[in-house]
Parts: structure tokens; sequence; C-alpha cells
């Protein structure tokens, strides 16, 4: 379901499953992660051309209310690059969440009724639907009592949809305690994605989360803070190595474009690092072109088909 409306599974092509095309997250006090990307339309068209001239077909935006959703706009920025986009759905996290949504008064099932209302009619008035669940995060490497109930809400709007989650925590063994979550609610763990797993590099709970059916995504490509780059080098053993231990089919790879300074008019790489730069690089390791096709095309499509 991309917000142009439904498309055949087969038509997604090279997909970034984790991206933004406008956030703020500048607006909570106290907090560090005062990030802003730009919602301005020409700009982001000129960078998703670009994605499009490279052989990329589709960006999932999961971008969600209190931090800047607009169905409108991404089907404007879709219409004017041809690029195929999937809008996400629920609630990000603890310290976003809209005061309007009222998480902390309404019931799970209330929750969850507003999520498969945005399926089967739209968003608003607007019409344009959304196609995945997420992203579902915390803000602490646990999760807070309001956020188990966004988590909950989601799990029940998946099994009625048929959307998968995609999920956000970092530095922290914390996709673990979201996954535990969705399985008490019966969620099929191949229908949840756990995010930022390069933002806590431990193969073994890299093996738990896989081990239990579920996939991990590898979000933070190209980012340039310090850590990420550093350590994209030992990523690109454990990637190889989790290839060879037969996981392929079940590790997701993305940029999370959300920073003005990654946009390439800003001399950063824009949504084009994993055609330019990564995927070279895994090719170098010895990662085959069949795996890389999972991993970038496959799994994805896979993980957006609504069944």
């Amino acid at each position: 379901m991309t917000v142009s409306g439904p498309i055949p599974p087969d038509r997604l092509g090279f997909t970034l499953p984790h991206e933004h095309t406008g956030i703020a997250l500048w607006h909570i006090e106290g907090r560090t992660d005062y990030w802003e990307l730009t919602p301005d339309e020409d700009l982001l068209i000129e960078e998703l051309q670009e994605f499009r001239r490279r052989g990329g077909a589709t960006l999932v935006d999961l971008t969600l209310d209190g931090v800047g959703r607009d169905p409108h706009r991404l089907r404007r920025l879709a219409g004017a690059t041809g690029v195929n986009i999937v809008m996400g759905c629920g609630w990000y996290r603890g310290s976003h969440y809209p005061a309007e949504a009222l998480i902390d008064r309404r019931s799970v099932d209330d929750l969850a009724a507003q999520i498969v209302s945005e399926f089967e009619n739209g968003v608003g008035g607007t019409g344009i639907r959304p196609g995945i669940i997420g992203e579902i995060g915390t803000d602490k490497p646990w999760v807070s009592a309001q956020e188990e109930r966004v988590h909950r809400a989601a799990a029940r709007a998946s099994k009625a949809t048929g959307m998968a989650i995609t999920t956000h925590g970092v530095q922290s063994a914390v996709g673990l305690a979201q996954l535990r979550i969705f399985e008490e609610e019966g969620v099929d763990p191949g229908r949840v994605v756990i995010g930022h797993a390069d933002s806590y590099h431990d193969i073994d709970h890299y093996l738990a989360i896989l081990g239990r059916g579920a996939n991990i995504e590898f979000d933070f490509l190209g980012h340039r803070l310090g850590v990420e780059e550093a350590l994209e080098p030992r990523l690109v053993e454990t990637i190889v190595e989790l290839v060879d231990r037969g996981f392929a089919d079940q590790i997701l790879l993305s940029q999370d474009v959300c920073n003005n300074y990654q946009l390439k008019a800003n001399g950063g790489f824009g949504y084009v690092y994993l055609h330019q730069h990564f995927l070279p690089t895994l090719r170098t390791a010895a990662v085959g072109e069949g795996e890389i096709r999972q991993m970038t095309i496959d799994n994805p499509a896979r993980i957006l088909t609504v069944p």
C-alpha cells in the first residue's frame, strides 16, 4: 500500500525500508536529539530523483503524527519523482507522543482501532492509507507503560490489517522486549522488523531476534556522527557472518535520513549511500548479488506485502 494506492509487490523494486522525507525532533525541551529534516518539497524532489536515477524504486517514510507526518505532501513527492512512497502509522515514542493522541487516557483497543481505521479508510479525510505500522519506539532501554500500550495497539492492529510492524530502539537490547510484547499479542515474528540494530552491535542480540523468526534492520548506514562511521567495517563483517549463517532473508538495509546534514544539497549522501558506497563494500566482502537482492528487494517486498 503506497500513498498513491496499492501496487503489486513486484513493482516495489529496490527499497529503503526506514527513511524520512521531513521530520522535526527539536521541539522537546531538554533533549539532545534536536534534529530536523526540512520539509522543503523542491529540495526533497531533487534528492529523491537522484535515488530514482541510481535504481531506487521505493522509500518507506516512517514519520508519524507529532513529528511531522503529512500524507498529502508524501503523495505529491511520489507523483513528482516516480518513487513509490509507503507511509507509516501509529505513534513514535513516549517523548514525542502528540498531546491530542491522549495515549495515557485511551485503551489499547481504542488505539488499535485508530490504526485499523487509517488502513481501511485513509488518514483523516485524505483517503491516503498507510502501508506499515511504525516506527514504534522507546525512549529508553526499556518499554515504558505508555509505550507498552502503543506496542500492544500496534500488535492488535497488525493482526487486524496484515500490516507489518517496524520499530525504533537504540543502543540497547530493547528490541527483544519489543518483540516479546508483539509475540504476547500473537503477532507472527516474521511480520516484525527490529530497527536500528546497528546502534547496538552485538551478534548474540541479533541471533536472539533472528532465532525467533523476526527481522533485523541495519538502518544507520551512512550516518556520520562518529560512532556509526567507526563501526561500519565491523558491521560489514557481522553482516557477512549472518549471511553465511543463512539469515540473509531476515536482514534489511536502510539509511534513516532524518537530518538536514544528510542531504546531498548539504554535503551528505542523500538517499544513495547504499548504492554508491555500502553495497560496493559488501560486494568486496564477497556478499553475492543474490544475497544483496534478498536484503534490498525481496525482504522489503515481503514485509510490505499485505497478506
